[in-house]
């Protein structure tokens, strides 16, 4: 399968690439034979395999969402902070 020119400047283009002429030579030729490359895969025989979609074996670990007792109260917790305003803790702009 041969990259046409068009396809390289098209895919340039949707990733806000500036290609120079080189460039898109050289892009054209590389994808051409990586695509080849790829092609290959064509010629396997997978009668009777089942697709992969995962490698591992993984399932969700679920556990109950327990609400446990703080050590420090909230009124503890913002007499550490500088500056408090109506009960929450103000901190300096970023923007």
């Amino acid at each position: 399968m041969d990259i046409k020119r068009e396809d390289i400047l098209h895919l340039a283009d949707l990733s806000n690439f500036s290609l120079s002429e080189a460039e898109v030579e050289t892009l054209s030729k590389d994808l051409s034979e990586i695509v080849k490359y790829i092609s290959q895969l064509d010629e396997l025989d997978v009668e009777g395999v089942e697709p992969t979609y995962q490698v591992f074996e993984m399932e969700n670990v679920w556990r109950e969402d327990i609400v446990l007792e703080q050590d420090a109260s909230r009124e503890e917790l913002l007499s550490l902070s500088r500056e408090v305003v109506d009960n929450q803790i103000k901190v300096p702009r970023v923007l």
